[in-house]
């Protein structure tokens, strides 16, 4: 039949057969996969929020009255059905859990999908389909609980830092040594630094509004700009001296010897640059005269 079809419209025309192909074949086969593509044959109808507290008063006045979603019922919203669609036929039904959805029953790429529906508007959020929590199988469930928060604010299962140990444990380590942040006792939060939900930076580390590290949103001596910039600092970041979460150094240094952290990138097969310096006698720490070492706007050679 399909061979008769192409057979009847290829004496129609005049053109050469090679430029009809591709016209004929999405007019073919386009047509037949639109007319076997399955239609929705849902009915159901919104019920409204008073049908649903009817069965689940005790989670609607406790779980859902109190809860940032509660505005989902604002102007003309459906409240509960904004999330787990029209209920009439769960309703008629008796309650019946397949006529409704169930997020205890779908995928977490599923029940991402509908939180992200509303949720990817957000500047917070909108890069959370690239995340590496999204890439490591990581879903907003995990961590969030409409219904069952332990923790109001953001609907988290559980409260920083506990919750982010659960996967971290080497970064919960950091924060047990001799100088860190202080996460443990609750001055700072891992969400401070780190969007949960996805950047466009590594490690999904926050960025102020003038594209410079987070962490000059605490240590705004840093900064600058300065008329002598310290190149790492603007190249590769706090990250190249410094570790963030913690370190047995003083200062987060990666290593116990300033000399040694500086030689690191100021070495060259005569010495260090400048002038020859004794560094087991005289001179204990390059900081000692090059004490601007985040910069400077007095000397290129970052002296004091």
């Amino acid at each position: 039949m399909k061979s008769r079809k192409w057979n009847q419209l290829l004496r129609k025309v005049e053109l050469p057969t090679f430029l009809l192909l591709p016209v004929l074949s999405v007019l073919l086969f386009g047509q037949q996969e639109k007319s076997t593509t399955p239609t929705d044959k849902t009915t159901a109808q919104y019920a409204g929020g008073d049908t649903c507290k009817t069965c689940h008063e005790d989670l609607y006045k406790n779980n859902f009255e109190r809860t940032s979603h509660f505005k989902t019922t604002l102007q003309g919203g459906h409240g509960c059905e904004s999330c787990h669609g029209p209920g009439s036929e769960h309703v008629a039904g008796g309650g019946d859990i397949s006529k409704i959805i169930s997020f205890k029953g779908l995928s977490r790429q599923k029940s991402d999908a509908r939180c992200l529906a509303c949720h990817s508007e957000n500047h917070e959020q909108r890069h959370f389909s690239s995340s590496a929590h999204a890439s490591n199988d990581v879903g907003c469930l995990d961590c969030h609980s409409p219904h069952h928060a332990k923790e109001p604010e953001h609907l988290l299962v559980r409260a920083q830092p506990d919750l982010c140990y659960g996967c971290h444990t080497s970064t919960k380590a950091d924060f047990a040594r001799p100088y860190r942040h202080r996460v443990d006792e609750g001055l700072i939060q891992c969400s401070d630094c780190h969007n949960t939900h996805g950047t466009t930076t590594l490690r999904q580390v926050r960025t102020l509004p003038s594209g410079d590290a987070v962490c000059y949103k605490c240590h705004t001596d840093k900064q600058g700009p300065f008329v002598f910039e310290h190149v790492p600092v603007k190249t590769e970041g706090c990250t190249s001296c410094h570790t963030p979460h913690g370190s047995t150094n003083p200062r987060f240094l990666r290593v116990s010897n300033v000399n040694l952290l500086c030689l690191q990138c100021h070495t060259f097969p005569s010495g260090p640059q400048g002038p020859t310096h004794n560094q087991a006698a005289k001179y204990q720490a390059c900081t000692l005269c090059h004490s601007a070492v985040h910069g400077s706007n007095a000397s290129n050679v970052f002296f004091r």
